[in-house]
């Protein structure tokens, strides 16, 4: 590291993986030199970007009760992980449940800068989704309902117009009204927790919807061969889609092909909750329905395992598998969790989620073995290191 306004790091690149020096002043990258020298292990990366977070390390987004305070307990854990943005996901429950939990994300982001800069804004996951078994996920049954204008518009208010993307099932009724309003406010509309027939699908993209939430995932255990709504999303070329690549919500196989077939618009997403870090056991979620944490990290619903009940698995990991399973290079799939996220959500004009000269200073700096696993050496945010792993020296 140099001063306070100027900051150097060696490394190799992470896609081409030649040696580079990134220079950094005022949060601001503002050269990336190649460099000859090939003795160097470190490697550089734009941050990570979570499109998808319920939680993380016991700080439940979607709990009345927690605190600004959690929240920015959370962010900084986040940064231990190599995430340096991300959208807390506040999913289905009743009105006054879901306002609190907005409003609670809005404070946390007015009170801290650290937050406010972290959060590229609030992504909301329900109510108006399919009430049917398998589609509905773990979202409780008696507080889905259909698209409601008013109420959005409330929770924006609430949220001081953080509010940049919301999942629903264009089948309700009013949905591709409602996702037409989305578009033309600036919100992305995600297709998710949904029943819908191809061409309900092909009416919401013509309205406005861009994004595929979690797919493959929020479905029926079994559905017909074709059509279906997962072949109709994937086979969509405007939709980007975001995938969960726990190793439990798809398996490789299915992700592979999904990564194929979306190419540039595949997105690795983390659906991780609270319960991430926990030890295996059986827990009570959000004092509605108890949930088991295998030992290998799949989290389900306790009176039905076939449904899961979110992730307990961080957004790194989700990069390390998709390397882990030979989908990809590591450096593609930290691509999949920064550039095309940032891409998706309106917010890349400034160079967010990319390593360039412009480009905001929030990089990734990790090692990687033979076997693709992801050692997180160090966190930037704004030029800052925001983590640091003790034995490394930079």
């Amino acid at each position: 590291m140099m001063n306070e306004q100027k900051q150097e790091w060696i490394a190799r690149h992470y896609l081409h993986g030649g040696t580079v020096k990134v220079t950094a002043e005022n949060g601001v990258i503002t050269a990336i030199e190649q460099l000859d020298s090939s003795d160097v292990s470190l490697r550089i990366s734009p941050g990570l970007i979570d499109a998808q977070l319920n939680g993380i390390q016991g700080v439940d987004f979607n709990d009345p009760e927690t605190t600004p305070e959690q929240i920015l307990l959370a962010v900084r854990y986040l940064h231990s992980r190599g995430v340096v943005h991300f959208c807390p996901t506040v999913v289905t429950s009743d009105e006054k449940g879901m306002s609190e939990c907005i409003r609670t994300i809005a404070l946390a982001c007015e009170k801290y800068k650290e937050v406010e800069y972290s959060i590229l804004g609030i992504h909301v996951e329900g109510p108006y989704i399919s009430a049917e078994d398998g589609p509905r996920g773990a979202h409780p049954r008696e507080c889905v309902r259909d698209p409601d204008w008013n109420e959005f518009t409330y929770w924006q208010h609430l949220s001081g117009n953080r509010i940049c993307m919301l999942t629903l099932a264009p089948e309700r009724e009013g949905a591709i009204e409602f996702i037409r309003c989305l578009a033309s406010h600036g919100v992305v509309a995600a297709i998710g927790h949904t029943n819908a027939t191809e061409e309900q699908i092909m009416r919401a993209v013509e309205a406005g919807a861009t994004m595929s939430t979690h797919l493959g995932n929020g479905a029926h255990p079994v559905i017909p061969r074709h059509p279906n709504y997962i072949w109709s999303q994937l086979a969509e070329d405007k939709l980007w889609a975001g995938l969960i690549a726990d190793g439990h919500h798809l398996p490789a196989s299915t992700l592979k092909a999904m990564i194929r077939a979306k190419g540039e618009k595949a997105i690795l997403v983390s659906d991780a909750n609270h319960f991430e870090g926990f030890p295996p056991g059986r827990y009570l979620k959000r004092k509605r329905h108890e949930v088991i944490l295998e030992s290998t990290g799949r989290l389900v619903m306790a009176d039905n395992p076939s449904i899961f009940s979110g992730a307990a698995t961080p957004l790194s990991k989700c990069v390390e598998n998709t390397a882990l399973f030979g989908i990809c290079s590591l450096g593609e799939a930290i691509r999949m969790a920064s550039e095309r996220p940032a891409q998706m959500l309106g917010v890349s004009g400034n160079g967010t989620g990319s390593l360039a000269v412009g480009a905001p200073a929030d990089l990734l700096l990790y090692e990687s073995d033979p076997a693709n696993k992801l050692h997180i050496r160090c966190t930037v945010s704004q030029g800052h290191v925001v983590y640091q792993d003790p034995m490394l020296q930079i």
